[in-house]
């Protein structure tokens, strides 16, 4: 597998260095085979609420524990890698989690399925930063571009991982999960080449081409920015983190679908944001991070507040219009950070990952106790008018890089 060299154009006003696609492709890749193995977890929960008789709340603690060793280390992970660049981490991290595939495969307590569930977690924390990294490394100065190349791996990983449970998992038993450690054998021989291009280049010789802040932000600016930021993750993930920990047990007990029924409305949701990942960076280099952040969040309020009213065939609709819409906002978030806080892009990137792992974590264990203690209609009620803070993205300044 060879790799060109970056390669340098020259348009009328600019010069940049011409993005390194097979690169961005095989992190895409590696990115598709990551999140995938962290849908199975999520995908696999009706399985286990059967097998060792959990209730929502330990279904939550499933999901804490997952994305709670994620965000813890995302950020020092990040800010490590941004003093010590680690050509080969990537692969590090792949082998946590193909160690917790294999603890998974064979769990017969619930302790081992919250063992395996870190060490998933574990793998994620040291993937997404040094993942963000590579990407914009190679991506010649098309930041939003490369990021939402990057997202959507991922994302189609995380659509995929519902599917290929409801084909392989779901009939024949959890131990089938074994399959998936091939994914993560052929994900660590990627990324093992990946990391010889890394190391070849090194983060020293093309630290250029890391964003670079334009718009020379004042200290106060930064902070109540990044306070806006983080309050707009919140509203994201904790809504998301009812779809995707939530909405199989929603479709069950609303409708009585089957849980492979159920499966594939997830799928579709997950496919969702798969398309809307596609459109959300190119879009921020086009028009601006910021009213790509505002459209993507409270742009999908008028569609969450109707959805837990509608029947079967309409909740299908609106969550892939949710998923859409909703999907293309973390791109511009990641790269209108970067902005704001230049040259430290796995500190910053390390912090978001790990501030959406960890909102994610905490609102499962909430909305896990929520509908333990009311119903899982009540989480959707409540949930539905929290892409109504996405208004507060109006009050960001305004940032514009067009790279087109």
């Amino acid at each position: 597998m060879k790799y060109k060299s970056l390669k340098i154009f020259i348009n009328k006003k600019n010069v940049f260095i011409k993005p390194v696609f097979c690169i961005l492709s095989a992190i895409a890749i590696s990115h598709f085979f990551n999140d995938l193995i962290q849908s199975l977890l999520l995908s696999i929960y009706p399985i286990l609420q059967k097998n060792f008789r959990l209730s929502f709340g330990q279904i939550g603690y499933i999901t804490l524990t997952y994305q709670f060793t994620a965000s813890l280390l995302q950020p020092i992970i990040g800010f490590y890698i941004d003093k010590y660049p680690q050509p080969y981490s990537l692969l590090i991290g792949m082998g946590f989690m193909l160690l917790g595939l294999l603890i998974l495969s064979i769990a017969n307590i619930f302790m081992l399925v919250l063992i395996a569930a870190a060490l998933v977690g574990t793998g994620s924390s040291i993937f997404h930063p040094e993942s963000a990294r590579v990407a914009s490394m190679a991506s010649g100065g098309r930041y939003g571009l490369a990021q939402s190349l990057l997202q959507v791996g991922g994302n189609f990983g995380s659509a995929f991982g519902p599917l290929l449970a409801a084909v392989i998992i779901v009939p024949y038993g959890i131990k089938n999960i074994l399959w998936f450690t091939l994914i993560a054998l052929i994900s660590m021989v990627i990324l093992f080449k990946v990391g010889i291009w890394y190391k070849k280049k090194h983060y020293k010789s093309i630290k250029k081409n890391i964003i670079k802040s334009k718009f020379n932000f004042s200290i106060k600016q930064i902070i109540y920015s990044v306070l806006i930021l983080f309050l707009l993750l919140f509203s994201k993930y904790f809504y998301l983190t009812s779809i995707s920990s939530y909405y199989t047990f929603f479709l069950i007990h609303k409708f009585g679908v089957s849980v492979q029924n159920a499966q594939m409305h997830l799928f579709m949701f997950l496919f969702s944001i798969t398309l809307g990942s596609m459109v959300g960076g190119p879009l921020g280099d086009k028009f601006g991070r910021k009213y790509i952040i505002l459209t993507s969040i409270f742009g999908a309020a008028p569609f969450t507040i109707i959805l837990p009213y509608v029947s079967l065939t309409w909740i299908g609709i609106l969550t892939m219009i949710i998923g859409f819409i909703m999907a293309s906002a973390f791109s511009s978030i990641l790269i209108y950070s970067q902005e704001l806080i230049p040259g430290k892009f796995g500190t910053i990137s390390g912090i978001l990952f790990g501030c959406a792992f960890a909102i994610s974590g905490f609102g499962a264990a909430t909305l896990g106790y929520i509908a333990d203690s009311t119903s899982i209609n009540y989480v959707y009620r409540i949930c539905s008018f929290l892409p109504l803070m996405g208004i507060f993205a109006t009050l960001l300044p305004n940032t514009f890089s067009n790279y087109n």
